[in-house]
């Protein structure tokens, strides 16, 4: 079994500054930082052979399957993440190169409805390390819905980024029932072997 770098919806109207949710006023605080430990994160996994797997949230045309709870939180009419759009693409700095997979959602943990089980399985891969945003919301959702399928969680406390005080809470409750919570270097450097040893 192997080891995939998981990077959850680091996505222009996430993480730009002229994305839909810091538009609002949502930006996350040191969300330059967290960009620069992913995509370095990304090519250390990269460098080892570690698959690169990116989620997206995307929505509908007319925001028609955006969640209930979350359609209360936003002005009336109010587009982000709109499927084809710039707010929706992965960020500049994180292009994913070609064959590695981009999975899409509409909802905040990454395995429900899509095909992220699937291809880990086909990947033959048992452990997960998660970078991305938000701490407390599709990340901690698809570490906990990973846990729950039997998959050994990982995550980097230095790539992700959250709101402040839910990012705290959240690394805490991760790393006490779900994950393994360290540095992505640290986490690299121990899955690193089990990822080598798989693809020779």
């Amino acid at each position: 079994m192997s080891s995939a770098l998981l990077v959850i919806d680091m996505q222009n109207g996430f993480i730009h500054p002229e994305g839909s949710l810091p538009s609002l006023g949502m930006a996350m605080p040191n969300v330059e930082s967290v960009i620069e430990e992913n995509a370095a994160a990304i090519a250390a996994a990269r460098g080892v052979g570690m698959p690169v797997i990116y989620t997206r949230s995307v929505f509908r045309p007319g925001m028609v399957d955006l969640p209930m709870r979350m359609e209360k939180l936003l002005p009336p009419d109010f587009v982000l993440l709109e499927r084809g759009s710039w707010d929706a693409d992965i960020h500049d700095a994180l292009t994913p190169e070609p064959g590695e997979a981009v999975i899409d959602k509409n909802r905040y943990d990454a395995f429900l409805n899509t095909q992220l089980e699937q291809l880990l399985r086909s990947l033959k891969v048992s452990s997960v390390l998660v970078i991305g945003t938000v701490t407390s919301i599709c990340v901690e959702s698809t570490v906990r819905s990973g846990y729950m399928r039997d998959f050994d969680m990982w995550v980097a406390s230095d790539g992700v980024a959250g709101i402040p005080g839910q990012h705290e809470s959240s690394l805490a409750t991760m790393g006490t029932l779900f994950a393994t919570v360290l540095p992505w270097h640290e986490a690299i450097a121990e899955l690193a072997p089990v990822s080598a040893a798989s693809a020779a």
